[in-house]
């Protein structure tokens, strides 16, 4: 009686550890997708920038271009 009760603590312990341990993956994984995804958000609002600030001085360019003809 003492030994299955004993077992089963040790048991419990054990499925406590490992759940866990999983949870602890789970949340590793995600916060890894979360900093890529964040990363790649960066990079398309950088890319973005650079991009509509093309846009505007090609605008500047030619419209200085139109008003010396």
């Amino acid at each position: 009686m003492i030994f299955a009760k004993a077992t089963g603590v040790v048991a419990t312990i054990l499925v406590i550890l490992a759940l866990i341990a999983t949870l602890l993956k789970s949340v590793i994984a995600f916060v890894g997708f979360l900093t890529t995804a964040l990363q790649i958000l960066i990079v398309l609002v950088f890319v973005a920038v650079i991009v509509g600030v093309g846009v505007m001085i090609f605008r500047s360019w030619s419209e200085n271009k139109r008003r010396n003809s």
